[in-house]
């Protein structure tokens, strides 16, 4: 559920170069990391709840709403502004697009036909994608022995998941690509920000904020031409929206902020292996989805293999 730009990794969270050393009385890191992943597994969970009272696109552009208004005031406690230039901002509409609006949307719309379970392990192929995408558009990211095997072993555990063997039977092939494409979407997003905004001279915050903001932007334009506004107003669904919004995407990017600068992008990036395990448990136990042995079995493959997909050579 990475939303950021900045430095990147083709497969992993924004880099910290801007970014200044933690101030003393900080909440210790491990718990911030673990509110992190807590809120991040959460969120499949709140989209499935969102989509029961709105249409995607409307869980989709409240969800920005909100985040960018938590985006918005953390700007304005720190005093930065928006950037400059119109270039910049050509750049940021782009990864708006691939990082936000796009996936955003894609994995509101697989939740209206697969559990938010599965759609929680489909966003853990990130990485995998990310490797494969690397070894074609980044020509120094040069792949070794054991990411290739990393990136063949999380494939396997892709199809393990979906249930293969049986002909992906009872598996609603429509929504399981949606999921698929947004999980793809984010590194596409990632390599285009490392290719394009890597050198910005704009603070990570600012760059962040004016991100959502133009993401929001492209949600309004469009979620008028596909929905209706609605008759009605359900509680339970918009509480879900507003929380997506406010700490599913405005504070997790903080979260995700302060790690980057006080532990590296490295042990940061973890946080992509809690999200599955914390997205099927809340499934399970919070809305009673129903869980097959392939799909925890399969969702450990795919992070044993999205793990080595991150080993990197000595130098």
């Amino acid at each position: 559920m990475t939303t950021v730009t900045a430095s990147r990794d083709a497969a992993g969270p924004a880099s910290a170069s801007s970014v200044p050393p933690h101030p003393r009385g900080r909440l210790d890191w491990r718990l911030r990391f673990a509110a992190l992943s807590l809120i991040w597994g959460f969120s499949f969970l709140l989209i499935k709840v969102g989509t029961d009272g709105y249409a995607p696109f409307q869980v989709t552009l409240g969800r920005l709403v909100f985040g960018t208004a938590v985006l918005a005031a953390a700007m304005a406690v720190k005093r930065q502004r928006l950037p400059r230039g119109v270039r910049t901002w050509g750049h940021l509409a782009v990864a708006a697009f691939l990082l936000n609006a796009l996936p955003f949307s894609l994995f509101a719309y697989s939740e209206l036909t697969i559990p938010s379970t599965l759609a929680g392990i489909c966003n853990a192929t990130s990485p995998l994608w990310g490797m494969a995408l690397s070894m074609v558009a980044l020509s120094e990211d040069r792949p070794t022995r054991v990411r290739v095997a990393g990136l063949g072993i999380g494939f396997i555990g892709v199809l393990t998941v979906l249930g293969a063997w049986q002909g992906f039977h009872g598996l609603d092939a429509t929504g399981t690509a949606m999921a698929l494409l947004a999980s793809l979407s984010y590194p596409i997003g990632w390599i285009y920000v490392r290719r394009t905004l890597a050198g910005a001279g704009e603070s990570h915050l600012s760059l962040t904020g004016a991100q959502l903001l133009l993401a929001t932007v492209q949600l309004a334009v469009v979620t008028p031409l596909f929905t209706s506004v609605p008759t009605s107003f359900s509680l339970v669904p918009l509480l879900a929206i507003v929380a997506l919004g406010a700490l599913g995407t405005g504070l997790a990017v903080l979260l995700q902020y302060g790690l980057v600068a006080e532990v590296g992008p490295t042990t940061a990036q973890m946080v992509t292996y809690f999200i599955p395990v914390i997205a099927t448990a809340a499934g399970v136990a919070v809305l009673g989805e129903s869980l097959a042995w392939s799909t925890p079995v399969g969702a450990v493959i795919v992070l044993a293999g999205a793990a080595l997909t991150q080993v990197r050579r000595s130098a």
